[in-house]
């Protein structure tokens, strides 16, 4: 066999085995390519957020000028908030709640407690971004209706200063007379301070007192319902435990959370600050 003769079979066979090569491989690549892709792991327990219904994004009205105990329409909107501040461990831990899950909320600070001023650095920027919105509690939970005219102005001035001083939250329209004790002539002078929505509620957590885990949990599941507002306080450790619980009942219900500056703004917030971030879901 001359030395051209060898070298043209030599190449054919070369080609040949390189088809041959490639036909073995094709398989392995179209099975590679129908199987699906590698799933991560699902994420820890913990950090899982409920399934639930996206929620319905309110159109901020104007804040009513006088007593609200509800929120206004039709929807799967909760409002819960917290009032006082006596512990600084419960502020904190519903600071944190915020900070981990997204929950809105609305407080009702006393200014007198110290937890509010200890734990400003990290409700600050929950306030500025619209997650959680303040309302006037007056400086010290004293019964307003026992008051002279201007006591009454007095304690509901120097917290709303506090409010601003602290939060850069002293324009709330919202007031919470303590103990819900109220009367036409403390209406009045809130409204002379600034806040003409006096907010009420038509449900609570019944930690006004010490109650167990289980307790708030029923007070939670009578009045956990689309639209309300539910009352709690910043008072009494148990609440924090009892926290995965309370976002799983609303889940459970398909509620969501909202601030009371998401449904009743001024016009100027509806631009940007307490109503300037979309409503988030219960999580």
């Amino acid at each position: 066999m001359d030395r051209r003769r060898f070298l043209l079979l030599l190449a054919a066979g070369l080609a040949g085995a390189a088809v041959a090569h490639g036909a073995e491989q094709l398989p392995m690549a179209e099975a590679a390519a129908s199987r699906p892709a590698r799933q991560q792991p699902p994420a820890p327990a913990a950090a899982q957020q409920p399934a639930g219904p996206a929620p319905v994004v309110p159109v901020p009205a104007d804040p009513p000028v006088g007593v609200v105990s509800s929120l206004p329409g039709e929807g799967t909107a909760l409002a819960l908030t917290i009032d006082d501040g006596v512990s600084d461990e419960v502020v904190g831990a519903y600071a944190q709640l915020a900070l981990d899950t997204g929950i809105r909320l609305t407080f009702f600070p006393n200014g007198c407690y110290r937890s509010w001023t200890d734990r400003a650095a990290v409700l600050r920027p929950l306030v500025d971004s619209g997650q959680v919105a303040l309302g006037n509690h007056t400086w010290s939970h004293r019964d307003l209706t026992t008051l002279a005219d201007a006591d009454v102005a007095g304690e509901i001035a120097r917290n709303r200063d506090f409010l601003q001083d602290t939060f850069g939250a002293g324009g709330t329209p919202f007031f919470r007379p303590p103990y819900g004790a109220h009367d036409e002539r403390v209406d009045r002078i809130a409204a002379e301070q600034g806040h003409p929505t006096v907010v009420m509620w038509n449900g609570t957590l019944g930690d006004d007192r010490l109650l167990s885990g289980e307790e708030l949990l029923g007070f939670a599941r009578q009045w956990f319902a689309a639209q309300a507002i539910v009352i709690g306080h910043a008072n009494h450790p148990p609440v924090t435990t009892v926290y995965g619980q309370l976002l799983d009942l609303m889940a459970e219900r398909g509620l969501h959370t909202v601030t009371l500056a998401d449904v009743w703004a001024r016009p100027a917030d509806r631009l940007g600050g307490l109503s300037g971030s979309a409503v988030a879901p219960v999580r």
